[in-house]
């Protein structure tokens, strides 16, 4: 099953309280209502995942635009799976994933970047992090920009 995790659930809820508010504080605009229907079912039921292709619709949209402004791959341009190791130790990814990376959907995509960011041992998290960050503010411009097109 390919997972979207309860964080990254929590984390559209945030864009998308930030990107649309509740006009009167109690009523939820029809992404925030859901992505947490969701998400309340997952807390209900206990689950850590929910899968990308039985998501309800308007959930899956409200994903879908959050995901658009992440960033798309853990790479920081320093990659040893070329070199012959099985995880690279600049993004914490396996030769697969790194291979496979641009056929994988966005779901698979997120549990790869929720194992690493858990792992936290890759450079993208310690000694390249400003590598990282320059990446999340070149993604968000591409977003930005990608928004301003699709007016």
């Amino acid at each position: 099953m390919a997972g979207i995790h309860i964080t990254d659930i929590e984390a559209a809820i945030n864009h998308w309280r930030d990107k649309n508010p509740s006009p009167d504080g109690v009523a939820l605009p029809r992404e925030l209502r859901a992505l947490a229907e969701v998400y309340a079912l997952m807390v209900y039921y206990q689950h850590d995942l929910a899968d990308e292709f039985t998501l309800p619709v308007a959930a899956a949209q409200a994903w879908q635009d959050w995901y658009a402004t992440t960033p798309d791959t853990p790479c920081i341009a320093i990659c040893s799976t070329s070199q012959g190791d099985d995880t690279c130790k600049g993004c914490g990814r396996s030769f697969e994933e790194v291979q496979l990376w641009t056929e994988m959907t966005p779901g698979e995509k997120r549990a790869v970047w929720q194992r690493i960011t858990v792992d936290g041992t890759s450079w993208r998290f310690n000694k390249y992090a400003e590598r990282a960050a320059e990446d999340r503010q070149w993604a968000k411009a591409a977003a930005l920009a990608q928004a301003k097109l699709d007016l």
